[in-house]
């Protein structure tokens, strides 16, 4: 089996698409630290949500479709908005809010204005 996965870092609410083989080897992967943007020490990545594909191919597909940041990007993280990790309280909370998320992803910004008007 193959998955397409969303993760989320629970500090900065930064979001990562990507696909793999095995979940769980891969989270560990993202969650070790090092340079890269998806294992820096900063946060832990948790899952937010995850597709099952039986061919690779097509876990690859739609991995290419969601990173293009068209309205097929859009309308999942729409659909996933309650299921995005919340904001921590305390100190860093008012450094850190929902409306970060949607600056993480400019073309999101944008189709709001478009959706509304």
């Amino acid at each position: 089996m193959h998955y397409l996965y969303l993760i989320q870092n629970d500090e900065t609410l930064e979001t990562y698409i990507g696909t793999t083989d095995n979940l769980k080897q891969r989270l560990s992967t993202h969650n070790k630290g090092g340079r890269k943007y998806t294992t820096r020490d900063r946060g832990e990545w948790k899952y937010v949500y995850v597709e099952v594909y039986r061919s690779k191919a097509d876990a690859l597909e739609r991995e290419r479709k969601l990173k293009a940041h068209g309205t097929v990007k859009y309308a999942l993280l729409k659909r996933l908005e309650r299921s995005l990790l919340e904001p921590k309280l305390g100190r860093d909370a008012a450094k850190v809010s929902q409306a970060t998320v949607y600056q993480k992803h400019s073309s999101l910004r944008t189709r709001k204005r478009m959706y509304r008007g």
